[in-house]
């Protein structure tokens, strides 16, 4: 192949310059791909493929017009794509082409999605990457940036779960991994089960601890960096996103006005586990409906849509800001046609945030200026709302909207009003941008403009009259430009002066000496408007940029109020309570509720009473009797508390919590190589390690897993260890009844239990909880409302009424021609089976007893002899009859357990 020269060389050239997997080339109206790229966006944009010739060969070409590119942009950058775009420009000798940016999933602008879109960097303090500030060789450093709002976070994390905890919170669509971090497979797997995340290698010399540093200090002041408090990888990672943004051209750095840590002493632990059992933002099917942020979301506005979004993953432990929100939020729910109103007028309200980010880019257009002064209108509404109202103005929310620059904000509003176009154009380049009377040399050449197309708006009456023309028209077109344009039956009577254009069927075209020369007029003043106008607009676009950060603040208090509203709304509409807040260990629910199961069943509402005396609830109950739903309802109640909502309750006493850890269930994870208990294991494991006296944790069900002597061994150990050692405020629902009897020797346990009602074979979950332990499970009878075949059922209800009976189980079927018995034993926790014919005295003796200790089944000497225990199994047993239960801890019982059965396997 001949190499491209031309337009087609210019684009490989470009190409060969970016890391980027796809090129944008303008060419005149149009961006142009070639070569590979073409075929790639065609077939990811359904774009028709042409060919374009250069030095003797021919490459695939497709295009997108100038003013579209943005939604394909989109679509490319959403499916993963990196796209640089290469704008073009004047030379003295023709055009030419740069590179003015890389759209990344994190340094996209024109997002139309209402949610954040965070560009994450995460830094091992154990790495090159840097050191921890604390001297923790296992720290992490974090940073989070949203380019489209200029919001900007850090945030120090301890080791590696905490990291994947904040990313998992923030889902950020891109990730920026450090030096050591891209060479950590486990993190980076789980990083990508886990979340949708483009990950991105940026330079490594970004992540340099003092190169960094300075980046973030010369962005946003020393003593403001100073007063994070975080370590240098947090710094580091602070640092690469700046040196990204910067690299790829997004040109937003000037909107990223406040640096902000995220610290986790004031904010409730909230691991990726517990926010995906209780479905904070979205199902564990990965809807959106259904879960509990769709629930409560009333906002109107897609800034305060993000903020609750995030007050619910970040909940407080601050005691003073929950009390100002549960003001505020007590204020509105009362105040109905006030919250009317101040929603009424949020909803005139626009994203100030990225509007701001996009005027400091230079992409926002006059419609979006226009978006600006309008969206500033509504702050003054709002305060206006708020002091009309008696108990909202004596509420919070007056010092809201207080806050941000009012005096300020009026000005630039006043000033886009004096300059802006009631009803601008989409473009930038074509004039009528501007209101009449924003500036004086704009006033002159508009009102000549005018003049002269008043003069070609009467120049068809004019010419009628004076020369007795008939069917005149005066128009214009790219071809012809202005014309006079008289009927065929007239034409032959036009004056001497006119020069005949064309001809057409009906008609003849002409021009005249003056109108050309109106033409060249107006030409020149539409060219000198336009370049006029779009000069003012960029001064005033750029005013609007210098103000990014009062933009910000205004828009932050809109959506401060938003979410407050919107947890009004739902608090008026459910009949949700004001939580008496406190730091105590009491946690009260009188008729506490789900705050989404209610929103679809008639929900049955139950108490919950945890304090100094009674920390430890251990439920049983029957299979799908509402257990879990009790459950997650508490830790729901507790959550929605602590970002100061009101809550599903007849009366709710909390104490604040510093974290809400859940062990719900399992899925395997083989292809990991983590089964169903291993990954049980790993996040009891968790809890037990992370959490506080302060703690609330909820467990349903522990060691379910394994055999049934390990698993009810584990979920003992583990109730004694939280209660013990831990002393984490926790509700443990088991099918293991023998864990209630820990409620008679641990005095901080007490037995609930979820009720039934059985009648005439008949069972009723009645979803109500009662103190004390319950006395079935009720297995079989949810088997068969599950559709189970009728035979089955009824076989398993035979089975069931000769184990309470403590007979042996006749196994039907097999290759045997004669039944075989089958008892459980209770030594080794598997079942026994022999020929009926074989020893029928052996048979008999098992009837008295195969679930007790008593049982009168014991080996015969034969048996013994022929089936001696070696001395490799019996220093097994030995090992396993030192082990201590009650002293040593969960997770070194379980592995001492693996290492007994890998010995016996052997």
């Amino acid at each position: 192949m001949t190499e491209a020269t031309g337009i087609v060389g210019e684009f490989f050239s470009l190409k060969e310059e970016t890391d980027a997997e796809l090129v944008a080339m303008q060419c005149g109206d149009f961006y142009e791909f070639f070569g590979e790229d073409a075929e790639t966006v065609s077939e990811e944009l359904d774009l028709k493929v042409s060919q374009k010739s250069s030095h003797g060969s021919s490459y695939p070409m497709a295009g997108v017009p100038v003013d579209d590119l943005t939604p394909y942009l989109k679509a490319l950058v959403e499916r993963g794509y990196r796209v640089a775009v290469a704008d073009q420009y004047e030379t003295d000798s023709g055009h030419a082409r740069e590179i003015v940016r890389v759209v990344t999933p994190g340094t996209l602008l024109e997002t139309s999605d209402a949610d954040a879109q965070y560009l994450a960097a995460v830094v091992d303090g154990g790495s090159a990457g840097g050191s921890s500030g604390s001297g923790s060789e296992n720290a992490y450093g974090l940073a989070f940036a949203d380019v489209t709002t200029g919001r900007f976070l850090v945030a120090d994390a301890a080791d590696a779960d905490d990291a994947l905890t904040e990313l998992y919170r923030f889902d950020p669509v891109e990730i920026l991994p450090g030096p050591g971090v891209r060479t950590d497979d486990e993190l980076l797997n789980t990083v990508r089960e886990r979340t949708d995340t483009t990950l991105t290698l940026h330079e490594t010399e970004a992540f340099a601890p003092k190169r960094a540093s300075h980046t973030v200090r010369e962005q946003f002041g020393t003593e403001t960096v100073d007063r994070l408090s975080v370590g240098e990888p947090t710094l580091a990672a602070a640092g690469a996103i700046l040196s990204y943004v910067e690299e790829t051209g997004a040109g937003v750095l000037a909107s990223m006005t406040r640096i902000q840590a995220h610290h986790g002493d004031d904010h409730v632990t909230l691991d990726a586990t517990t926010q995906r059992n209780l479905e904070l933002t979205e199902t564990m099917q990965g809807e959106r409906d259904g879960s509990l942020f769709a629930t409560i979301d009333h906002t109107r506005t897609s800034a305060g849509g993000r903020l609750l979004k995030e007050w619910l993953q970040r909940p407080r432990r601050s005691l003073a800001t929950l009390e100002e929100r549960q003001e505020s939020v007590a204020a509105l729910s009362t105040a109905a046609l006030a919250r009317d109103e101040l929603q009424d007028a949020l909803g005139e309200a626009y994203d100030l945030a990225r509007l701001a980010s996009k005027a400091t880019h230079g992409s926002a257009d006059a419609r979006d200026l226009l978006a600006v002064q309008e969206t500033l209108a509504v702050l003054p509404a709002l305060a206006d709302a708020i002091a009309s109202n008696p108990d909202l103005a004596d509420s919070p929310l007056s010092e809201i909207v207080d806050r941000p620059d009012r005096d300020a904000a009026r000005e630039l509003r006043e000033t886009l009003a004096e300059a802006i176009a009631d009803e601008p154009p989409s473009t930038v380049t074509q004039g009528e941008l501007l209101q009449r009377g924003y500036d004086d040399d704009l006033d002159e050449v508009i009102d000549r403009h005018e003049a002269i197309k008043e003069w070609l708006d009467t120049l068809a009456d004019r010419e009628k009259g004076q020369y007795g023309l008939s069917h005149v028209t005066v128009d214009r077109n790219k071809t012809d430009g202005y014309y006079i344009q008289v009927g065929k039956s007239a034409a032959d009577g036009v004056p001497d002066h006119y020069e005949e254009l064309k001809t057409l069927k009906n008609s003849k075209r002409f021009t005249t000496d003056e109108l050309e020369e109106k033409e060249r007029e107006i030409l020149r003043l539409e060219e000198r408007r336009g370049d006029l106008e779009y000069e003012l607009f960029e001064e005033l676009r750029d005013e609007v940029a210098a103000r990014a950060e009062l933009l910000q603040d205004v828009g932050r208090a809109l959506a401060t109020v938003d979410a407050l509203a919107s947890l009004a709304t739902h608090a008026a509409e459910n009949r949700w309570v004001q939580p008496d807040l406190h730091q105590g260990d009491r946690l009260a629910l009188e008729q506490g509720r789900h705050p989404v199961v209610e929103q679809t069943t008639e929900f049955v509402p139950n108490d919950v009473r945890l304090d100094e005396d009674r920390g430890f609830l251990v439920v049983t109950g029957p299979n799908m009797s509402g257990k879990s739903t009790y459950m997650r309802q508490v830790a729901c109640i507790v959550l929605l508390a602590q970002i100061g909502s009101f809550v599903p309750a007849k009366e709710a006493d909390i104490g604040l919590v510093d974290g809400i850890f859940t062990r719900v269930g399992a899925l395997d994870e083989l292809a990991q190589g983590r089964s169903t208990f291993m990954v049980e294991m790993s996040e009891l494991s968790n809890i037990l390690h992370t959490a506080t006296e302060e703690s609330l944790v909820i467990l349903d069900e522990v060691g379910r897993g394994t055999a049934t002597y390990d698993g009810i061994s584990i979920a003992w150990a583990a109730t004694e260890y939280l209660h013990n050692e831990v002393k984490a405020k926790t509700l443990f629902a088991t099918h293991y009844h023998e864990l209630t009897g820990l409620a008679e020797n641990l005095p901080r346990v007490a037995n609930v239990h979820v009720a039934a009602d059985e009648r005439d074979g008949e069972v009723t979950f009645l979803r109500t909880v009662r103190d004390g332990p319950t006395d079935r499970s009720y297995g079989v009878h949810v088997a068969d409302l599950a559709g189970v075949p009728e035979p089955v059922v009824d076989r398993s209800r035979d089975v069931l009424d000769r184990l309470r009976e403590e007979k042996a189980i006749e196994a039907k079927g097999g290759s045997s021609s004669e039944p075989v018995q089958a008892v459980f034993d209770l030594g080794s926790g598997t079942m026994q089976t022999q020929a009926t014919g074989q020893s029928q005295a052996h048979a008999a003796s098992t009837d008295g007893g195969p679930m007790g200790a008593d049982s009168d089944t014991q080996p015969t000497d034969a048996e013994s002899d022929t089936s001696p225990i070696d001395p490799d199994t019996e220093a097994v047993l030995e090992d396993l009859e030192s082990i201590d239960v009650n002293t040593t801890p969960p997770i070194e019982l379980v592995s001492k357990v693996q290492e007994l059965q890998e010995r016996l396997e052997e």
